[in-house]
């Protein structure tokens, strides 16, 4: 399958990623240094804003293309990066959003150490197949209710945002943004499930460990205050017909992997897959049927709205455009401009693994881990085939970068910050951006040193 930013047939032959300056990049990062910076310096601005901040740095990079190179080469890649990447992408995202927000857990919970720990436990293997988001926005309202008489929650939020908003999405293309884009780019749906398995465990099981010895510890101390704190657990689940939906949905995904009719439809120089469009218009269907099917109550006792997909959608829509230029110069390799990325991670043309692991990381720390991945998997030659087989040890290096280091911080993964704003709004006092990343700095980074030593 054609990359992000490969340009058009049509196009191909006039834009050579070795003759492209640095400076096309600058609406990429100008476009992810907006969403890092302006929700913190600017947040009221960014609220009403981010829309006309995306539009305008998406123009950014058009209108100068198109009078570099030409109106049509300028169209070629826009379509190319709307309907081969951007759609497949934010309708995945919406439906699962929309199923997972019409699941309402409630009932009578009791968070006793036992009881946290098996929610994080059961969050973190239902990220790979709900996604990070949707089994983010499933649990996070029970277990703060469960906890709501405890005085010690902020610890339970923030493992949460380890285990479930991020780590657990690692084995799927349904898991995490960052791996579904690499699904639309050829890598196999189960690739990940066996190459990042046993990092997987390994640092899930640290995690809950830790979170539950933390647990135990506040527990305890508040045992001494209130005797009659006890861990119960009396569950209803409303909006039961969506369990089937997300079912349906994994189905979907698993089709368009599997199913290879060879029917290709050409849209100005774009090559749409017929199981594809299957998969996409289906996942539409499904979406569409979760509204009608699914209880009023169960969206309203999970306060469901579409302002997070919403800003997903207008925020991705121009990072998917701005990146083109940026994945062409990548392409280039050392005769492009980004030839100084290529050599740090890279020892004599061969690729540093654990350089790969720590570069891809740290910048989806603090960028967003889903075009992160995009931009190291090109960098690492971009093709899917030789990326599983002879490159598998650096794909697996990028993949477990993007999805797990995307905990580093709250602008690392879309629900770090969900999580947040839901915990604030019942009256938790989370940690700001830098103690947010004190906490991660004391809990993940040694982590991820040893995960690096050991598989990379």
């Amino acid at each position: 399958m054609a990359l992000l930013g490969a340009m058009s047939n049509a196009s191909a032959a006039t834009v050579d990623g070795a003759s492209l300056s640095a400076a096309w990049g600058v609406p990429f990062f100008g476009m992810l240094l907006s969403i890092a910076v302006f929700p913190l310096v600017a947040a009221k601005l960014w609220h009403h804003h981010f829309g006309k901040i995306a539009l305008l740095w998406a123009l950014a990079f058009l209108v100068p293309f198109a009078a570099a190179f030409g109106g049509g080469t300028a169209l070629g890649v826009f379509v190319h990066a709307m309907l081969e990447e951007y759609i497949p992408f934010i309708v995945l995202l919406a439906s699962l959003y929309t199923v997972a927000g019409g699941i309402c857990v409630h009932g009578d919970l009791r968070g006793s150490p036992r009881l946290n720990a098996s929610l994080l436990a059961l969050g973190t293997v239902l990220a790979s197949l709900m996604g990070t988001t949707g089994a983010a926005m499933l649990l996070i309202r029970p277990l703060l209710r469960a906890n709501e008489n405890r005085r010690h929650v902020v610890h339970v939020v923030v493992f949460f945002i380890f285990l479930v908003a991020n780590v657990g999405g690692s084995l799927s293309p349904l898991g995490d943004p960052p791996l579904f884009l690499g699904f639309l780019n050829g890598v196999g749906f189960f690739w990940t499930t066996t190459h990042l398995f046993l990092p997987m465990l390994l640092v899930s099981v640290v995690l809950l460990a830790l979170f539950y010895a933390l647990d135990t510890y506040f527990w305890r101390k508040e045992e001494k205050t209130q005797p009659g704190l006890v861990g119960t657990i009396a569950v209803h689940i409303d909006g039961r017909i969506n369990f089937l939906l997300l079912a349906a949905v994994v189905a979907l995904v698993l089709m368009s992997g599997i199913w290879k009719p060879d029917v290709v439809f050409d849209v100005y120089g774009t090559h749409l897959h017929l199981q594809n469009v299957v998969r996409d218009a289906a996942l539409v269907i499904v979406l569409l049927a979760s509204l009608v099917l699914t209880p009023k109550s169960a969206r309203e006792g999970n306060a469901f709205d579409w302002a997070p997909i919403e800003e997903v959608a207008k925020l991705f829509a121009a990072i998917f455009i701005t990146i083109a230029p940026v994945i062409t110069i990548l392409r280039a390799g050392e005769s492009g401009a980004f030839a100084g990325i290529v050599h740090a991670v890279s020892d004599q043309g061969k690729p540093h693994d654990l350089a790969y692991f720590w570069a891809t990381g740290i910048l989806s720390s603090f960028l967003d881990n889903a075009p992160t991945y995009l931009v190291f998997f090109n960098l690492a030659g971009g093709d899917a085939p030789t990326l599983m087989t002879t490159g598998a040890s650096t794909l697996a290096a990028i993949s477990a970068g993007a999805v797990f280091m995307g905990a580093n911080t709250y602008i690392g993964n879309a629900p770090n910050f969900m999580v947040k704003a839901i915990a604030e709004s019942r009256g938790i006092r989370m940690p700001g951006f830098f103690g947010y990343m004190g906490w991660s700095g004391i809990v993940l980074l040694p982590l991820f040193a040893v995960l690096g030593w050991l598989f990379f």
